[in-house]
C-alpha cells in the first residue's frame, strides 16, 4: 500500500462549488477543503462565520483572483495569496474576480483533535434540498430534510434548514417550531439568524415564533 497520494485539484469530483479535498484523501488529522467559483463575481467562499465550529482558517488562493471580505475589510487577493483568519466570530466571504478562481481552506478548532465537520456527512441531503428551494419547491426541499434529520439526529443546520423550508411552505410556526427548536438547541446562535431571516417572513408576526427566539 502506498503511503502517499497525488491529485490535481481539477481531477476531484466537485459537489456544485465544493472540492471535497479531505474526503477525497480520507483526511482524518486535519480539514481541508477546496471552493471554486465558474464565473466571475460568483461567490466562491459564501458568508459565514466560524462560531459554530471554532476553527481557524486559512484560506489559499490556487487559481484566479478573488476580493475577501474579512470583518467588513476588503482584501484583494491574487492567486497565491493567504489569508489567516484566527477568530470565529469573524464574517468572512470570498468573490471570484475571474472565473475559475479557486480558494483552498484548511481549518481546525485550536487544542482539539480534529473531527469532521457534519456538513460534509450530510452534503448530499443539503444539496439535494438546495436545489429544491432554488426552485421554489420549498414542501419537497422540507420532506428532504425530514428525512435526512432522522440519519443526521445531531446537525443543527438540518433542523434550521428545515424549519425555513416549512415556513416559506407555509406550514406555520407551531409545525415549525420543532425542528427550529433543535437547532437552537444544538445550537444557540440560531436563534441570531432567525431574527433576520426573511425565510421567516411568513411567521414573523406569530405568537408562537417569537416564543421560540425568547432567550432562556
Amino acid at each position: 500500500m502506498s503511503s502517499h497520494s497525488v491529485t490535481r485539484i481539477d481531477e476531484i469530483p466537485r459537489r456544485d462549488s465544493w472540492i471535497p479535498v479531505r474526503d477525497h484523501f480520507g483526511i482524518g488529522a486535519f480539514g481541508i477543503n477546496a471552493f471554486r467559483a465558474d464565473e466571475a463575481g460568483g461567490s466562491v467562499i459564501s458568508e459565514h462565520t466560524e462560531l459554530m465550529a471554532k476553527h481557524e482558517e486559512l484560506y489559499v488562493v490556487v487559481a484566479g483572483h478573488a476580493t475577501f471580505t474579512i470583518g467588513g475589510e476588503e482584501v484583494d487577493a491574487p492567486a497565491g495569496t493567504l489569508v489567516f483568519v484566527s477568530e470565529p466570530e469573524t464574517r468572512r466571504k470570498a468573490v471570484a474576480r475571474e472565473a475559475g478562481t479557486t480558494v483552498l481552506v484548511v481549518g481546525g478548532k485550536p487544542g482539539e483533535p480534529f473531527r469532521v465537520s457534519p456538513w460534509e456527512e450530510s452534503w448530499r441531503e443539503s444539496g439535494n434540498a438546495m436545489a429544491l428551494y432554488r426552485e421554489q419547491r420549498y414542501a419537497e426541499a422540507a420532506d428532504v430534510l425530514r428525512e435526512a434529520v432522522q440519519r443526521y439526529p445531531d446537525v443543527a443546520g438540518l433542523y434550521y434548514n428545515l424549519a425555513c423550508f416549512d415556513s416559506m411552505a407555509g406550514a406555520g410556526a407551531e409545525a415549525l417550531a420543532g425542528a427550529l427548536a433543535r437547532s437552537i438547541e444544538l445550537y444557540p446562535g440560531f436563534r441570531d439568524y432567525a431574527r433576520e431571516d426573511s425565510d421567516f417572513d411568513p411567521v414573523r408576526d406569530d405568537p408562537a415564533f417569537a416564543t421560540l427566539l425568547e432567550e432562556r
